[in-house]
């Protein structure tokens, strides 16, 4: 099979390195000096330094070279949710396409499947989504996967591209739940940094990642999604892992905040994108539009915008008056 990966940050030379084991994989950098290092070095040395390429793995800078690669193929879009309209709008009418991204369009409030929906009403589109570092998946560390299109033959496309000896590929139809859980896990995990960041224990950890899995249910409910999808690898499996795990973007973000430090000082410290930033605000604005309550997720957004210190979010938090437990 065929396969182009646009987009040379981490997650997407992780992932063109996995089907590059079995598969021919062009991978498009928009920075042409950073296409020519890779090629010439055979590894990706800003983003995943200690990672090999297999010798199926190319590199390009050509836009359109690497649509070509991918004609009968399929197409992996591992840029930024703010970069996904622009990249769709680029592909051809009837592409088999997958995106990587976790996130809701800030401007439109849209989840990618319904910015594909505007861009590209006649593509074959799905996301492929679930808990994973791009470090571990390049070094080849078993990892699982949940490829999500209402197109079974999209999914089936995504097993035959990606499934593999340390990387399995489970299908769904609810492109929704997995949307969701995406976009909402990343807004959780900078809690649960703050939490950490604050000392405030291993208790307070834990109680975080329950409630927030409720939050994230409930609002994946409002939004046509299915229940147990949250109890999968793009519901649970990824709030856990970004939410615990030291390579975690977002939850760095959390713990940078906890510190005090500006939300710019902390994005330039970082030098990658963690879309938990950029979708805080979106995610309740649309619980609030759908009148659902994500107590945890309007702390996250009010510390990132200031609105209120770290350790006053908490302690509002558990002010709050008892209820029942359930979802």
């Amino acid at each position: 099979m065929r396969i182009s990966v646009i987009g040379a940050g981490a997650w997407g030379t992780a992932l063109a390195i996995a089907a590059a084991r079995r598969h021919r994989v062009l991978l498009w950098a928009r920075d042409a000096a950073q296409a020519r290092q890779m090629a010439a070095r055979r590894r990706n040395e800003r983003y995943l330094p200690h990672a090999a390429w297999p010798d199926q793995l190319a590199v390009t800078s050509d836009h359109a070279a690497a649509l070509a690669h991918a004609e009968g193929g399929l197409v992996v879009l591992a840029t930024p949710m703010a970069a996904l309209r622009e990249r769709l709008a680029a592909l051809a009418p009837d592409s088999c396409v997958f995106w990587l991204c976790k996130g809701v369009e800030s401007a439109t409030g849209s989840l990618a499947h319904q910015v594909a929906a505007g861009v590209l009403p006649n593509a074959s589109v799905g996301v492929l989504s679930g808990p994973s570092f791009a470090q571990e998946v390049a070094g080849g560390s078993p990892t699982a996967l949940v490829a999500a299109s209402s197109d079974p033959a999209l999914c089936e496309l995504a097993v035959n591209a990606f499934h593999g000896d340390s990387l399995r590929i489970y299908r769904s139809s609810d492109v929704v739940g997995v949307e969701v859980g995406g976009a909402v896990k990343n807004v959780l995990a900078i809690a649960t940094g703050i939490a950490d960041g604050l000392n405030l224990g291993l208790n307070a950890r834990a109680a975080l990642i329950t409630r927030g899995l409720a939050e994230m249910t409930r609002l994946g409910l409002a939004l046509g999604a299915q229940h147990e999808t949250f109890m999968g690898l793009s519901g649970l499996g990824d709030l856990v892992l970004t939410a615990t795990g030291d390579l975690s973007r977002n939850r760095k973000v959390g713990l940078l905040l906890a510190q005090g430090l500006s939300l710019d000082s902390i994005l330039e410290k970082l030098g990658h994108v963690a879309e938990g930033v950029y979708c805080a605000e979106t995610v309740t604005r649309i619980a609030h539009d759908h009148g659902v309550a994500m107590p945890i997720a309007d702390m996250v957004s009010a510390v990132i915008h200031r609105r209120i210190a770290a350790r006053d979010a908490v302690a509002s938090l558990m002010r709050r008056d008892s209820r029942s437990e359930g979802v």
